[in-house]
């Protein structure tokens, strides 16, 4: 692929490239390379792998260069090797700006010079939505012409199946589903005769010679013109205070009146519906890449997003959606911390430990009494596996002798549900130390392997509580 890549610098720029670099895709399953020969001439290469979203991606970027919308100019394209060549932006993000900006600003501040760029964001995105609209050719869109009901059940299902039941928040399916159908209602009555970005957030604009350049729009479709605004002000991390929300809400309906009449009482009544489901799919992401793909980093935002959750329980739902904002609630008291995100200090900590029976139990060094001890004996031994014997309950050959055994995983979920209804005690009445201990024959395998695996679930169910891992025979 990599070959390909350097057929079209060459084919560009009329030479090979001195310098290939590999790129952070973030959450993308798409490749990102920097080519570049000496200071000046420069290209990003990305290679994808799905040829329809390639191909909405690219005819979209050309669509919105016909309009003389901020997008990187592609350099070339081999379709059929699901690759091309395009404009070089930099490395500054509006989120790394907005970062960078925080570090020279006090606590309570959002930086000014990020506030304007936030501006310059809004001013340009009903060009998009409405001259990218006209320009675009809604065939190619993937995987979905239009926020339609279709799109909208996905997202919702998304939250459910990757948010709820992995983070493990209880729920009725059938209330929920009728909360689902009610929050639909709402977002179809929006006027969808726009371009909807998509994914129109902060890491997704960047910044270059002090202007923003949009990328990241190939899962663009047909949609209401609340869903990208709600995108880009309610971005998890981005932690906008909600007073310059509002503010940055009403920057853009005035650019957005530029292009199209627009009421504003319709639009703010249809607008926190798409709040909400803005903020679900996003949650849904974030326990996708959190929850199942174990990248611990993308649970950090949920902690972000749990606090705008919060305040639009306390704000008020725009319709009744009562299960719903029975989960919220839910959301919001297990993830919300009660200051900002950054600076929520831990005041409960679990030390979890294995030990072996051999020895006896394990000391209490908290001095509460011990905690909660698990014995693990009755579970399969990785011990008896003459493969395994040498190894630990820490390598990936026992970890997943254990996973494949079904009373483990039986085990497991008695031992999940009596350590999280307790953490949840202990975090609702102030309380600082739980100690959760598991035994076993020899102290190497099965209760290394539950301690890790307990502390691991911890650490992404519950990341506002310190963990701390101690095996006694390794």
């Amino acid at each position: 692929m990599k070959e390909h890549l350097i057929t079209l610098f060459e084919s560009h720029f009329g030479h090979r490239p001195e310098v290939i670099l590999e790129m952070a895709a973030d959450g993308s399953t798409r490749q990102y390379f920097r080519l570049a020969y000496g200071d000046d001439e420069t290209a990003i290469g990305a290679i994808g792998p799905d040829r329809e979203e390639n191909r909405a991606f690219l005819a979209f970027a050309k669509a919105f260069r016909g309009v003389d919308l901020p997008v990187p100019e592609i350099y070339g394209e081999n379709r059929e090797a699901g690759v091309w060549l395009e404009q070089d932006l930099g490395d500054t993000t509006l989120f790394k700006a907005l970062a960078a900006a925080r570090i020279e600003c006090s606590e309570d501040e959002f930086p000014p010079e990020a506030e304007q760029l936030y501006r310059k964001a809004l001013t340009i995105l009903p060009r998009f939505q409405v001259l990218g609209h006209e320009a675009v050719d809604y065939r190619v869109a993937y995987p979905r012409q239009a926020f339609d009901k279709q799109s909208i059940r996905w997202d919702l299902n998304y939250f459910k199946y990757h948010f709820l039941k992995l983070g493990h928040i209880t729920f009725s399916e059938q209330r929920l589903e009728d909360d689902f159908s009610r929050l639909t209602e709402l977002l179809l009555q929006a006027n969808a005769d726009y371009f909807l970005y998509r994914d129109f957030q902060s890491r997704n604009i960047m910044i270059c010679s002090g202007e923003p350049w949009f990328i990241d729009f190939q899962g663009g479709r047909k949609g209401a013109l609340q869903y990208d605004v709600a995108s880009l002000l309610y971005d998890a991390k981005a932690d906008i205070p909600q007073a310059l929300r509002d503010a940055l809400l009403e920057h853009y309906l005035d650019a957005l009146s530029e292009y199209t009449e627009v009421d504003r009482a319709i639009f703010r009544d249809q607008y926190m519906g798409f709040v909400l489901v803005r903020l679900m799919q996003a949650l849904g992401a974030f326990g996708y890449r959190g929850f199942f793909e174990r990248k611990r980093h993308f649970l950090e935002s949920v902690l972000y997003a749990a606090q705008s959750l919060d305040s639009l329980l306390i704000a008020g739902m725009p319709i009744e959606l009562p299960e719903l904002e029975l989960v919220f609630r839910r959301i919001a008291d297990r993830w919300a911390p009660s200051e900002s995100p950054s600076e929520t200090q831990c005041s409960l900590e679990v030390l979890v430990q294995s030990f072996s029976f051999k020895d006896g139990y394990p000391q209490d060094i908290k001095g509460h009494g011990g905690g909660y001890v698990f014995d693990c004996r009755g579970l399969p031994n990785p011990h008896d596996r003459m493969e395994l014997r040498d190894l630990t309950g820490e390598t990936e050959e026992v970890a997943d002798f254990l996973e494949q055994q079904e009373p483990v995983q039986e085990y497991w979920e008695n031992v999940r549900g009596i350590v999280e209804s307790h953490v949840e005690d202990y975090v609702n009445r102030g309380l600082t130390s739980l100690t959760i201990s598991f035994g076993c024959t020899g102290g190497k395998h099965r209760s290394v392997f539950m301690a890790r695996k307990l502390v691991d679930h911890l650490a992404t169910g519950y990341p506002h509580v310190a963990t701390r891992l101690s095996h006694g025979k390794l």
